[in-house]
């Protein structure tokens, strides 16, 4: 099914336009929203998934409008906000029952069935008796899809799952998503660039609360080919080299030198080389491109 947002827009009563006239349509597979902190991509999740209102615009799910049918939408929906809350002396098993329940499952033997399910797509069944609260940052975000898929969601919404985990814990928890994300839409909030990189076939850079690019990763990176260049320079060049050409990101190296990375339609003088482009390039240049446009 598709997702399809028009005209949306949110202002908090501080002031802050959270969302501003934003359009985005969404079909099946894993979609990728990028963004800096501060961007508006949760109070997107947070709208799309019927916790807050809009000021204006429309949100439909196939047929479902979602704004006047909440409790439609909310019949196929699964949700994993950047951090939840679990009792703390309950184990996976046994909350994950409780919560099936409140979703309506009735009987304790589909109940049953159901709980280890999902505890075996999440890689939780071997510690399915120990309590939730005393999980690791990523066993936790596995149990947050765990609970997510007890409705088997049409539409599901994860947002900034992996900020903090470390690299073990995120390939996991990426490994999960990429095995749900196949039959239904799911969108992967994220400031992470490789999360979307390694999972999505669809994404959109948000900032502003407006949808600065909206493309497929590989499809963008085939406009930035030819247009990418890397060179080394010395820290204390680093202002000057900004102030003539478009520098992208800069690294420092072991040597304690700067690797940058530039867009030019053309080789800029210097000792630059022709890089391959990836989606970090994309991100940084449409991100800049936006504050240009706003100065």
């Amino acid at each position: 099914m598709k997702l399809t947002i028009e005209n949306l827009t949110k202002t908090y009563t501080n002031g802050v336009k959270a969302i501003d006239g934003l359009n985005l349509e969404i079909g099946t597979g894993m979609f990728g929203l990028l963004g800096p902190n501060g961007a508006g991509k949760s109070s997107l999740m947070r709208t799309i998934a019927t916790l807050q209102r809009p000021d204006s615009g429309t949100i439909t799910f196939g047929d479902t409008d979602v704004l006047k049918d909440q409790t439609e939408l909310r019949k196929c929906l699964g949700y994993l906000p950047q951090s939840f809350g679990v009792y703390p002396k309950m184990s996976a098993e046994d909350l994950l029952d409780y919560l099936a329940t409140l979703k309506g499952v009735k009987s304790k033997d589909e109940r049953k069935k159901l709980v280890h399910e999902v505890l075996t797509v999440t890689n939780l069944f071997e510690v399915r008796r120990k309590n939730v609260a005393g999980y690791s940052g990523g066993m936790k975000q596995r149990f947050g899809i765990a609970q997510l898929l007890l409705n088997e969601p049409k539409l599901i919404i994860v947002d900034e799952p992996t900020a903090g985990l470390d690299p073990a814990e995120r390939s996991r928890f990426l490994n999960v998503i990429r095995e749900i994300g196949t039959t239904s839409t799911v969108i992967f909030s994220t400031h992470i660039v490789d999360d979307v990189k390694e999972l999505c076939t669809d994404m959109a850079i948000l900032n502003g609360g407006r949808i600065l690019k909206h493309a497929i990763p590989q499809e963008s990176l085939e406009e930035f080919k030819g247009r990418i260049w890397s060179g080394t320079i010395d820290p204390e060049e680093l202002e000057t080299k900004e102030s003539t050409l478009n520098v992208l990101s800069s690294n420092y190296n072991q040597d304690n030198r700067l690797n940058i990375r530039i867009y030019s339609d053309s080789q800029p003088a210097g000792d630059f080389k022709s890089a391959t482009p990836d989606l970090e390039d994309v991100y940084f240049y449409t991100l800049k491109e936006d504050e240009l446009i706003l100065a």
